[in-house]
């Protein structure tokens, strides 16, 4: 099953090898790289043991093509990739809180929430006040 991750605004691929490669902030406005797995549902990262985070530290993500901040549309705590997978495109948010495991899968018609935090964004289950932000 091939994956591909790929930024909402310039469209460039972000996955490399088996990484997703993002631009992270800290509070102190320190950048850094910042390697995702991109399994959903798989928290594991890597980033450089001198790029100092904190647990429950709110990061910004940045694409590290086009600079622009993931953050999405609805959430301030969550960022936004787009993934393609077996020819299909979904969009997929992710908690941008350090320590928060919260990933959702939208298809246009559906959400599959991961993570034993996913319980957090409840505006996910509800179906109308969410389709405003679906893909038409």
């Amino acid at each position: 099953m091939d994956k591909e991750y790929y930024c909402p605004k310039c469209h460039g691929y972000v996955k490399v090898g088996d990484f997703i490669i993002l631009v992270a902030k800290n509070k102190s406005k320190t950048s850094g790289l910042l390697l995702l797995h991109p399994e959903v549902g798989n928290y594991s990262s890597i980033k450089h043991r001198h790029f100092e985070i904190d647990d429950k530290e709110v990061l910004e993500i940045h694409c590290p093509l086009c600079h622009v901040n993931l953050a999405s549309d609805f959430d301030d705590n969550l960022s936004h990739l787009i993934l393609v997978e077996d020819n299909k495109t979904f969009d997929i948010y992710f908690s941008r809180i350090v320590g928060e495991q919260s990933t959702y899968l939208v298809d246009g018609q559906t959400v599959t929430a991961s993570g034993i935090h996913s319980d957090r964004y409840t505006y996910f289950k509800m179906s109308d006040k969410f389709k405003q932000y679906l893909k038409k």
